[in-house]
């Protein structure tokens, strides 16, 4: 309506009436019911704003004249601030010009909503914004949820139609050079922040495009933030930090949303600094905060089918750079096979995740992957070949009441026959809940006072350390019997 309009005059905007006086209205956006006063345990929330279909006719609306009037390809010379302040100029001009009734709040609603239309991530950016938010779940246009506090609730958002939804998810993955339409439907991506993201458009996803977000806390957590979640003890964590230092090959098994990602990166914080990581993983999320780490990250096929990077390629890649210790993000297929062989061949203190649901079953799955890999090797030797490369197994989960846990730490120590033989370090044990439905239970010490890997604690001088966190384990379990 305006015409294309240049972004070197600010004077350049176009004559509009006056708009009239309009007292603030609830009618566009509505207040949402008030919340409790946050306790000490609880942060308190972002207050939503739940929108009325009046709301998104009126942004609808002035976006569409917004298009016409602004000059997309000026707009992305501009720095981030200096083109939302562009933006936010036009859009005025447009509310006044149409003679839109708005509150002064419903106004800056909007604008901010359309700034985030056209630069950023459109209504995800603020749920991108809050920290307390682990995962979210766009199904469609019109429906989307997030994970809080380990419980899936309705975010109370929506996108204009599906075009948007996927405009946006394209805008998400072009920046990790990958691309997801019709021919390419589905693509695993990543945020700036490492968050992970995945997407499935149509025609698999019948709804519309289906977009899932695991977000990660802006503040990385460390194993001393988890023993202050309840979910490991201080002797247990101490015993994961000594783990990290003396070079004991781990594989962390779980569940879907159990946390392996974080546990693996608390894990690394105790790596030295002067070892050289390589990570492998598909969408790169891990965070290392050692000098020296190289990050790989896999590569789905072009349009023509060619040009693919397997975990596999980037693995064997990996023992010609050489690694003091390869991390991979997560073990899904025959690259298991290639992980093992990286741990058994002199890169001591590698580690990866995998799904599982106990460390038995972990060790069941890399049987399984590696013979999906079409290693024809007996079953024994793929037994004797895990009890000579993994050292520990570290089972999280996720219980019933969204809280997680480090439910066991075990150790592989050997085979009898054609049988892995283990030891746990710790369990926990589940003893019922409460009447708020939330899981009560305790971390238990088995009472190892000498566990497999004390000559590799030795070694590095960590047997005193490793003692003492044994004992004060015992010592509790003792109190509690």
């Amino acid at each position: 309506m305006f015409g294309k309009r240049g972004f070197g005059n600010k004077g350049a905007s176009p004559s509009a009436p006056a708009a009239k006086p309009a007292a603030p209205r609830t009618g566009g956006i509505k207040q949402a019911t008030t919340e409790k006063a946050a306790t000490p345990e609880e942060p308190p929330k972002v207050v939503a704003r739940e929108r009325t279909e009046e709301y998104y006719d009126i942004k609808s609306e002035i976006f569409n004249v917004l298009i016409d009037a602004i000059d997309l390809t000026q707009l992305t010379q501009l720095d981030q601030e200096s083109a939302r302040e562009e933006i936010r100029e036009i859009v005025n001009d447009i509310i006044a010009m149409k003679e839109v009734a708005l509150s002064i709040a419903e106004q800056e609603e909007l604008l901010e909503d359309i700034c985030n239309d056209v630069l950023g991530y459109g209504p995800l950016e603020p749920l991108l914004a809050r920290d307390d938010i682990a995962d979210i779940m766009v199904n469609g246009a019109n429906q989307c949820f997030i994970e809080v506090n380990g419980k899936i609730i309705d975010a109370g958002i929506r996108f204009r139609d599906n075009a948007q939804l996927l405009n946006i998810c394209q805008r998400i993955v072009s920046r990790v050079g990958r691309r997801v339409d019709e021919a390419s439907p589905i693509c695993d991506a990543r945020l700036p922040d490492g968050s992970r993201v995945n997407v499935i458009a149509p025609p698999l996803a019948i709804d519309g495009p289906a977009l899932t977000i695991r977000k990660f806390k802006k503040d990385r957590l460390k194993l001393d933030d988890l023993v202050n979640f309840g979910s490991i003890t201080p002797e247990g964590a101490e015993i994961l930090k000594i783990i990290g230092r003396v070079r004991c090959n781990v594989l962390i098994s779980g569940g879907t949303g159990s946390g392996k990602t974080t546990l693996l990166n608390c894990l690394t914080a105790y790596i030295d600094g002067h070892e050289r990581i390589i990570t492998c993983e598909d969408a790169a999320e891990l965070q290392l905060q050692q000098p020296h780490v190289v990050r790989l990250e896999t590569r789905p096929p072009n349009l023509e089918g060619e040009g693919e990077v397997t975990m596999r390629d980037l693995g064997k890649n990996c023992l010609r750079m050489r690694p003091d210790r390869i991390i991979v993000g997560e073990v899904r297929g025959p690259e298991a096979f290639d992980l093992l062989q990286a741990m058994n061949t002199g890169h001591d203190g590698s580690m990866g995740t995998l799904h599982a649901n106990s460390p038995r079953e972990a060790i069941s799955r890399l049987e399984s992957m590696i013979t999906m890999g079409g290693f024809s090797l007996p079953t024994k030797t793929i037994r004797e070949m895990i009890v000579g490369s993994v050292d520990i197994i570290v089972q999280a989960s996720r219980l019933r009441d969204g809280s997680r846990k480090i439910t066991h730490i075990t150790e592989v120590i050997g085979m009898e026959g054609e049988v892995v033989i283990t030891q746990d370090l710790f369990v926990y044990e589940v003893l019922g809940e409460d009447e708020n439905g939330k899981v009560l239970g305790r971390h238990r010490s088995t009472g190892i006072a000498k566990p497999h890997f004390w000559d590799r604690a030795r070694y590095y001088g960590e047997e005193v350390r490793l003692a003492e966190a044994l004992e004060k384990a015992a010592a509790k379990a003792e109190e509690v019997v």
